[in-house]
């Protein structure tokens, strides 16, 4: 089992992880009758998808000897309102300067290989850019 999602009531859940133990509350968007007061399921999914990135990106920069720490990256969810999907995910990433244009190329290509990348649906735009510069 990979997830355990109890309802708090109203719109609200509460998602436990059950491997890590950690866990997380989400809510539903203000426009959407929640409350706001927690996550949104959609930006979990976009923020998923910058963790998964990050995470095929420290599988490489393991393997290369290089450093990713403070390395971060923003998000930004784009919704359709007459269907309420979500349409494009722009996310930025902003990444050490110190690796060499050869490292830059490899760890770019493998951001586009990951899991969650590959798992949306092909009408998600996916803008994913890198900045090198920290």
């Amino acid at each position: 089992m990979t997830a355990i999602v109890t309802s708090t009531g109203g719109l609200g859940t509460n998602c436990d992880h059950v491997r890590s133990g950690n866990s997380f509350m989400r809510d539903a968007l203000l426009d959407n009758h929640g409350l706001g007061q927690a996550c949104f399921p959609n930006d979990t999914v976009v923020t998923g998808l910058a963790s998964c990135v990050f995470s095929v990106m420290g599988i490489m920069a393991r393997g290369l000897e290089l450093d990713l720490e403070k390395s971060t990256a923003e998000v930004i969810k784009h919704m359709e309102t007459d269907s309420r999907r979500i349409s494009r995910i722009d996310v930025t990433f902003n990444m050490p300067k110190k690796n060499s244009d050869k490292h830059r190329i490899i760890l770019e290509h493998t951001a586009r290989t990951c899991p969650v990348h590959l798992s949306l649906h092909p009408d998600i735009i996916r803008n994913i850019t890198f900045q090198w510069d920290l």
